[in-house]
């Protein structure tokens, strides 16, 4: 039978099963020696695979966490047999592709040895053919434990400092997340987690790289495709490149080749179609077309691959008025301020996310009117859905490497694989517009500084291996390498980095972990002005989760249903957390304890705290040479399993009350306010002599490109009398905001606040609301002020407050009215299904009725709560 010359594959995904092995397996409780279950899903995990067979409990539900431990500790195989057929031996090449495979694992074909990995992050290619037969072959994978695998590496090198986790993580390259975090469990997964495959061919195209480089007049492209080949010989090749309508714009045929490496060069000028940020414009895919043909004509192979045309700079210039330099993003000559979110993988079985998951997770993003994500270093190199998802929504991709919080090694064995890993996931995310930053790893020079390892800033030329922090020769020799050599993307040393010498706590330099707020120094979250850095990487409060999502790892236990209960404990892995909950609880809101009341303070407290930091920062983005903030992103958007985090959406996809909040604070146009007290002393020599006076500032932020016009609205409430004053002055009846920056609008004092002579007199109970209105009188920005702590506030009885919820004919909107200003209300239906609302944590005044988008009621009646309804 003659060859097949023409590149084929196909999954090897039918009639896995999988055994428990090793000596472990009587004293485990798991399955019996020598059985074997069906596979009930491809690409798999054991635990997902013990799930579906209940071979254990859920480790999301109560404690059951724990009783799963011995799974990660275990050995594991996974076996199948798959039939080939005498076309597919007879090629010239047959080879079996693993994806990935998680983590230690010794792979045989038909009983002979043909690979052993050690990295979840590379994938292999492995030549079968002179081990494959016609018919009948088996396929086996054995699996050692990580874990276990970890500790033995790391007897034979050293232990090493981190934040989360087993120390012996950093010898092992697997996500680190699986080792438990401040937010995560200890679930050590363990199988066969992306695709095999079997492929045949004679000649395949093993890489296409594709540079587009767009000039700074954004009118002329030049595109530079390179392609390699399995073997060199005699060929012809043709590119063609298409439209995002599927047009063919440019193409070139029977390119000869004569070596294992080929190109091709177009240049395009005119009326480009550029691919922006969502916000700024559209987010059109061309893709390039490759087909490789011998001198016959015979096709043995063809490509086709999405790119697409935009100019990526990292901005860090001196500034005007501030020391320091800008951090900042600009794509097509636009300078944005990136409001956005940090990413941990989205659940702690991976092989159970899909597709539509990604898309919702992402859709939620945009929705919010964020424009960027961060893909953390503790988690993995997403899939590509992942990314094909960002190019198509226009989201910011920031790119960590998979390193955080530790003291990582740098002996031989370890960097090679490193080096590998990084190789192939910037060969595999090189192509993506969304893709606009690579950082090195997460928080590794902040524990060398924390450790006190040996780190000078100012040394850029040692080898660093044999220093106390080796790993830094991997984040600026063997990444930076890596990246410079394989893509066009701008390489970051880790997140945060100041660079310029600068520690990572430089709030003037670089980008910038502020945990001062929760962690740290614990500062007031009204502190987030002078907290800033140039651009917030992370940043963070805890808020409880949806009380259905609670109840779900209660599965009905009552005896468990309050806050300081163990399996309440055990659903929130930050250290610390009761101190910190409880801190900012304290400080700001006379609260109750009953499980219901918690969740609802702890995520207006959430609320308040990240729509704060938003607030505060967009302030900071004054216009070209003054963007002394540019960028926020709020840890964390995600969570792994059912939890109390940092998160602003739980595991479920419920949005809580915060993703609103920020929501809000991250549209086009927007209103800020800030009160400050001023206290001086009339007469130097008495501090009995004391004047204090209430003052606001107001501003607006405007993300378009173009000035807008509008009326600033300001109107003072008094919460506990019929006293209201609206006022206005010449200078904001027609306010300019000023195009892609933050204007400054009014300043002044507190109207119906009387200057106050001592401190033991209490001040007035002022609201204000501030509201930009266009031509036609629709609402662009609203917020509104309340005096701070909110403990302090004696609220009006909810007779007073007459809060109105009225829902509309239609079924999907909700009016909002009250007759005394409201804060913090959240809405909410009886029943196990939540319904999903188009806002929450809603501030109302009087006069200003404001109507919520709902899907799912069905006829079920709205309830609310707010600060002062009496339930504390």
């Amino acid at each position: 039978m003659a060859r097949t010359n023409e590149f084929t594959s196909r999954e090897l995904h039918e009639g896995w099963g999988f055994s428990q092995v090793g000596d472990a397996i009587a004293e485990s409780g798991g399955l019996s020696a020598g059985e074997w279950l069906p596979v009930h899903t491809f690409p798999t995990t054991v635990h997902v695979e013990l799930l579906h067979h209940k071979k254990i409990p859920d480790p999301f539900v109560g404690l059951k966490e724990w009783d799963v431990q011995w799974v990660g500790e275990a050995e594991w195989a996974f076996k199948t047999q798959f039939t080939v057929t005498d076309e597919e031996v007879a090629a010239e090449n047959v080879d079996i592709v693993f994806d990935g495979l998680d983590t230690f694992a010794a792979v045989e074909l038909n009983g002979n040895k043909i690979l052993e990995t050690d990295n979840q992050f590379v994938a292999h290619r492995v030549p079968v053919k002179t081990h494959l037969k016609a018919g009948e072959n088996t396929l086996l994978l054995t699996f050692q434990s990580a874990f276990k695998k970890g500790r033995e590496i790391e007897a034979q090198h050293e232990k090493l400092k981190l934040w989360n986790g087993d120390s012996s993580r950093l010898h092992v390259r697997k996500a680190q997340y699986n080792y438990g975090w401040d937010w995560g469990p200890v679930l050590m997964t363990v199988g066969p987690w992306k695709p095999i495959r079997l492929e045949t061919y004679s000649t395949r195209i093993s890489d296409v790289d594709i540079r587009e480089r767009l000039d700074a007049q954004l009118t002329t492209v030049a595109i530079d495709i390179s392609f390699e080949l399995s073997k060199s010989g005699r060929y012809f090749s043709a590119v063609h490149i298409y439209d995002s309508e599927g047009d063919m714009i440019i193409g070139q045929g029977n390119i000869p080749i004569t070596s294992e490496r080929a190109e091709a060069h177009f240049k395009l000028s005119g009326n480009l179609d550029l691919w922006y940020p969502v916000g700024y414009g559209k987010q059109p895919m061309y893709s390039a077309e490759i087909k490789i043909s011998d001198k016959d004509g015979v096709l043995l192979d063809f490509k086709k691959q999405k790119f697409a045309f935009r100019r990526v700079q990292i901005v860090q210039d001196e500034l005007e008025g501030q020391e320091g330099r800008s951090f900042l993003f600009e794509v097509n000559n636009i300078r944005i301020f990136c409001g956005g979110s940090n990413w941990i993988p989205a659940d702690s079985f991976l092989t159970t996310l899909t597709p539509e998951r990604y898309r919702k997770w992402l859709q939620l993003l945009v929705d919010g009117n964020q424009n960027m994500i961060r893909v953390w270093g503790g988690g993995i190199y997403e899939a590509d859905v992942f990314y094909d998802i960002c190019d198509e929504l226009g989201i910011m991709v920031w790119q960590d490497f998979m390193f955080g919080c530790g003291q990582y090694p740098a002996y031989e064995s370890f960097t090679k694989s490193v080096e590998v890993e990084a190789e192939q996931n910037v060969k595999r995310l090189r192509h993506h517009p969304s893709l606009v930053i690579f950082a090195g790893n997460n928080e590794d020079y902040q524990v060398a500084e924390s450790f006190k390892l040996e780190l000078d800033y100012s040394d850029e030329k040692s080898d660093f291996r044999k220093t106390t922090f080796p790993a830094r020769y991997i984040y600026e020799r063997v990444l930076p390498s890596v990246v410079g050599r394989l893509s066009d993307t701008y390489y970051h040393r880790s997140s945060p980095y100041s660079g310029f010498g600068k520690e990572t706590t430089d709030k003037r330099y670089g980008d910038l972990h502020q945990w001062n707020v929760w962690h740290g120094s614990q500062e007031p979250w009204h502190n987030w002005d002078i907290l800033a850095g140039r651009f917030v990487s992370e940043f963070g409060m805890e808020g409880y989760p949806n009380i259905r999502t609670v109840d779900y790892w209660l599965a009905g236990d009552k005896s468990e249903r309050f806050p300081q209960s163990r399996t309440m404990c055990n659903h929130n892995k930050a250290d610390g957390f009761e101190r910190r909950l409880e801190l900012y609880l304290v400080e700001n809101f006379k609260h109750a304890f009953d499980i219901e009341s918690y969740v609802y303070y702890t995520q207006i407290m959430q609320a308040e705290t990240l729509a704060a930091a938003y607030r505060l920062w967009r302030r900071n983005w004054k216009g070209r040479g003054k963007e002394y903030t540019a960028g926020a992103l709020v840890w964390q958007i995600n969570d792994c399993w059912p939890v109390t985090s940092w998160a602003i959406v739980d595991y479920f996809l419920r949005p809580k009350p915060a993703y609103f909040a920020i929501a809000r604070e991250l549209r086009p146009h927007t209103v800020g306010i800030t009160r400050t007290e001023r206290t001086t002393h009339p007469d130097p020599l008495s501090a009995a002599r004391v004047r204090i006076e209430s003052v606001l500032a107001v501003w607006g932020t405007n993300a378009t490109r173009e000035p807008r016009t509008a009326t600033l609205e300001l109107v003072a409430f008094d919460l506990h009398s019929a006293w209201t004053e609206r006022w206005t002055t010449p200078t904001t009846t027609a306010v300019v905001l000023a195009p892609n920056a933050a204007t400054e609008l009014w300043a002044g004092a507190l109207p119906g606040q009387p200057v106050r002579t001592s401190l033991g007199e209490v001040p007035r109970t002022i609201v204000v609301s501030a509201r930009l209105l266009d031509a036609d009188g629709s609402v662009l920005a609203r917020t509104s002020n309340w005096p701070e702590p909110y403990k302090y506030i004696a609220f009006p009885a909810p007779s007073e407050v007459a809060l109105r919820v009225a829902v509309q004919p239609d079924g999907e909107h909700v009016e909002l009215s009250a007759a005394k200003p409201v804060k913090g209300l959240v809405l909410d239906v009886a029943g196990e299904d939540d319904a999903e609302w188009s806002d929450q944590a809603i501030d109302l005044v009087p006069g200003d009725p404001q109507v919520v988008r709902v899907k799912g009621l069905n006829g079920r009646e709205v309830t609310a709560r707010y600060l002062g309804d009496g339930s504390a």
